[in-house]
């Protein structure tokens, strides 16, 4: 049971992370569907960071390197649908799609070229990292606490105390319903349109650091992230685009996933002699459950995923 929180809390961890950056970035107006994709970066410059520290960093140095690149790196990644979609006034279901495929396509040729360049032999998409336990690991007990489940708490109140307790939040959401009566008042829609995707773009790379870390030391990136990104997004519209619900929402799909992990240890799930397959499949059917049932009650921000127009009243 102790093991099923365990991996329950960093599943979670991920899910919400990247749900609320997902949920940042519609609040402002603009649907964030390329979330895989920017996992798969920040993860990438994060997993990079690990294998190139010198050893023997101290932990706080290495934990806020790794997530600084982390972050930056999705920042970075996510700047191409704001050019797109804000100022391009691009399809930004088609960007996000397009980065999805660009973001796991781009991460394999470039670690690629990194494990080439330092041995002509090795041409493989893995980076091996050495996961540092005293950094990012604390035993409790029989308990592995992560410092990442942290970082996720301090994420999820510093979202909320954004959206709803400050000025700039409540501008971005003001976008997000309807930007020409933010405009009229003096808001600048592109400025806070931009904010909210480079916001996503850092919690995204975020997530995707804390999912490859999750207890393994390589990734091998054409692998991408398990279609957590897409998770995320069932998570936010289930959540409402609120952060709290996101987050009661989160730990529900990360039981499910934590199932599949620790599902050999609990006798009654064992005597239903299902395919360990079924239970790596279940949050996924879940979401599909969920949505189905839930989606007609939704209620999105009235003009996420239409452009800006200036012009138009």
């Amino acid at each position: 049971m102790l093991l099923l929180v365990q991996y329950t809390l960093i599943f979670s961890s991920v899910l919400i992370l990247v749900a609320l950056g997902g949920c940042i970035s519609e609040r402002s107006g603009v649907i964030n569907l390329g979330l895989e994709g920017i996992m798969v970066i920040g993860a990438m410059g994060g997993a990079l960071t690990m294998r190139y520290l010198p050893e023997g960093s101290p932990a706080i140095v290495t934990i806020l390197t790794v997530l600084l690149v982390a972050a930056l790196a999705g920042m970075l990644y996510s700047s191409l649908l704001a050019v797109a979609c804000i100022n391009f006034k691009a399809d930004q279901t088609i960007v996000g799609t397009a980065l999805n495929l660009l973001g796991t396509a781009g991460a394999t040729v470039i670690v690629k070229a990194i494990n080439t360049a330092a041995d002509p032999d090795d041409v493989s998409s893995v980076v091996q990292y050495a996961i540092p336990k005293k950094a990012f690991l604390v035993n409790i007990g029989d308990f592995e606490f992560n410092w990442f489940m942290v970082v996720t708490v301090i994420a999820l109140v510093l979202v909320y105390v954004m959206l709803y307790k400050t000025r700039f939040g409540l501008r971005l959401m003001a976008c997000g319903e309807h930007p020409q009566a933010a405009d009229s008042v003096g808001i600048n829609v592109y400025k806070m349109r931009w904010a909210g995707v480079l916001i996503s773009g850092a919690l995204g790379g975020l997530g995707g650091i804390v999912f490859i870390t999750a207890g393994v030391s390589e990734w091998r990136f054409e692998y991408g992230v398990a279609g957590f990104g897409f998770l995320s997004l069932a998570v936010m519209i289930f959540g409402q685009w609120k952060p709290l619900r996101i987050a009661l929402a989160a730990l529900l799909f990360g039981m499910f996933r934590a199932l599949s992990n620790v599902y050999i240890g609990f006798d009654f799930l064992m005597a239903l002699n299902l395919p360990g397959q079924v239970y790596n499949m279940m949050p996924y059917i879940i979401s599909l459950v969920v949505l189905a049932f839930t989606s007609k009650k939704s209620r999105a921000p009235k003009a996420e995923g239409i452009p800006y127009d200036k012009g138009q009243r």
